[in-house]
């Protein structure tokens, strides 16, 4: 429990300091921003703070911090490090950085604002790899949640029925008429859950591991003949959203077109980070009891029978119903439904937005939104359908999304890397977090069973990318210098 209220502190300092320091690169200033300059009561809609707020904090969760944050527990608390340094480092300079960019280039989406730094080809690749993302988004949103309220009552092919009808309507109308009204309610929900835990947490105070006695891969020695996924990269891949996440640079334009001030990009993008960094930890913690205390949670719980491989939906379930309560636990599950089905429409109003952008399409006329809707949902139906059909199908998605979305944070952090070069701005605050998301990305395609499967010489491969980034860096750089003379 130590290590846990350390990295709680180190996340507030993180933003009071660090995000005050990164805030300080950007210089917001006065300038008309999109949402008054480009106002459509569509999608350029000024809304008030603390709702941009609360919609950009449950549009970059989901499951991530949950599902992510239970799953990479089980490595022990090297997790909480991934999760402190990567929110405070590489997540919350990444949301921020590309929220203030896309305010900055008349509420622009991540293919266009790829393609303005790194090259055409880039933007056309980056175009359909975003796409194909956000699909596979909606398409996992749908059915964890799906399954969450079967649980409750009801098959989970109706529930994944509702939730698409659902998806429908909030991904056609403007954002200000079930997004900007609901959104908030559900924030709430999930921010309660999160602070009820903690509060038990601090009530209880558990005997955990601690980092500094513990810093290995406990999951491996917990359960050698099964565990066999190594701390890097796996981790790293594994808890995304708490820590950093490719697909919240899809959602920061989104906001980045609700913003009235440029000032108010801290509090929003990178405070919502560091803020989604805390509901993290304290599923990573409460993971740690139930899976690693000396007299294991799951042994107190009625029906938590599965012990280390008890799922994470599981392990929400049984930990609200046994430590909040009726009440508290319908709440909380409110929070854990409600965030993966908002992050679900948004990643399909991105997605419109993204292809209407790159069509040149306006989206006023409600016909010209279902040209791009109908083709979008049909792609996600048929990927679900898939996904029921198979026995792991839901796994192999989720093994896929969470790559894909880390490579997509990599080729953000490196467009944000050009963009400080050539604004003459401390440049390695993106390009250290590029560098490493690089090497983790390429050694996981080499190393993972999922992808090439080479085993321990996949980590040469990674240090070679990891080698070409900083030679193809260094000569661009050189040649940016040369001609900014």
């Amino acid at each position: 429990m130590i290590s846990f209220a350390l990295s709680l502190v180190a996340l507030i300092f993180g933003y009071l300091l660090y995000g005050r320091f990164v805030e300080r690169v950007v210089a917001p200033d006065d300038r008309v921003t999109p949402a008054v300059a480009k106002a459509d009561g569509l999608d350029y809609i000024i809304l008030p703070n603390w709702k941009v707020f609360m919609i950009q904090f449950l549009n970059i969760a989901g499951t991530g911090p949950i599902f992510g944050a239970i799953m990479g527990a089980k490595f022990g608390p090297v997790a909480y490090l991934w999760i402190v340094l990567g929110c405070i480092f590489a997540g919350a300079v990444h949301d921020y950085l590309l929220g203030m960019l896309s305010m900055r280039n008349d509420g622009a989406g991540l293919p266009e604002l790829i393609g303005k730094y790194l090259g055409k080809t880039t933007k056309s690749v980056m175009l359909v790899f975003t796409v194909l993302l956000l699909i596979m988004v909606g398409t996992v949103f749908v059915y964890s949640p799906a399954e969450i309220l079967h649980s409750i009552g009801g098959e989970t092919i109706m529930w994944v029925a509702i939730i698409f009808c659902y998806y429908i309507i909030a991904t056609m109308l403007p954002i200000d008429k079930i997004i900007g009204k609901v959104y908030p309610l559900f924030a709430f929900s999930l921010l309660f859950m999160a602070a009820a835990l903690m509060v038990v947490l601090f009530v209880k105070w558990p005997q955990l591991p601690e980092l500094w006695t513990n810093f290995y891969n406990m999951g491996a020695e917990a359960q050698p003949e099964k565990w066999t996924d190594a701390i890097f990269p796996a981790l790293f891949i594994t808890i995304a959203c708490g820590a950093i996440s490719g697909f919240h640079a899809t959602q920061s334009p989104l906001m980045a077109r609700c913003v009235k001030s440029e000032k108010m990009g801290r509090p929003i993008f990178y405070g919502a980070m560091i803020t989604e960094g805390v509901v993290a930890l304290i599923w990573a913690t409460v993971s740690a009891w139930f899976f690693y205390a000396p007299t294991p949670g799951y042994e107190l719980i009625a029906g938590a029978d599965k012990g280390f491989y008890t799922s994470a939906p599981a392990v929400v379930n049984l930990v609200c119903n046994d430590w909040l309560g009726v009440a508290g636990a319908i709440l909380a599950m409110l929070g854990v439904v409600a965030a993966p089905i908002t992050s679900g429409d948004t990643a399909f109003r991105s997605a419109r937005l993204i292809v209407a952008e790159w069509l040149k399409l306006n989206q006023r006329p409600i016909v010209k939104r279902l040209y791009i809707c109908i083709p979008l949902f049909l792609a996600s139906i048929a990927m679900l359908i898939w996904q029921i059909e198979n026995p792991d199908g839901f796994n192999t998605i989720w093994q896929y999304f969470g790559w894909s979305n880390q490579a997509l944070s990599v080729f953000t952090l490196w467009a944000l890397t050009v963009y400080l070069v050539r604004g003459h701005k401390p440049f390695w605050i993106t390009l250290i977090p590029a560098l490493f998301m690089t090497t983790v990305c390429s050694t996981y395609v080499f190393v993972s069973k999922q992808m090439f499967g080479l085993g321990d010489i996949g980590y040469f491969f990674g240090l070679g990318c990891l080698a070409l980034a900083c030679i193809w860096f260094g000569i661009w750089y050189n040649k940016e210098i040369k001609q900014s003379k």
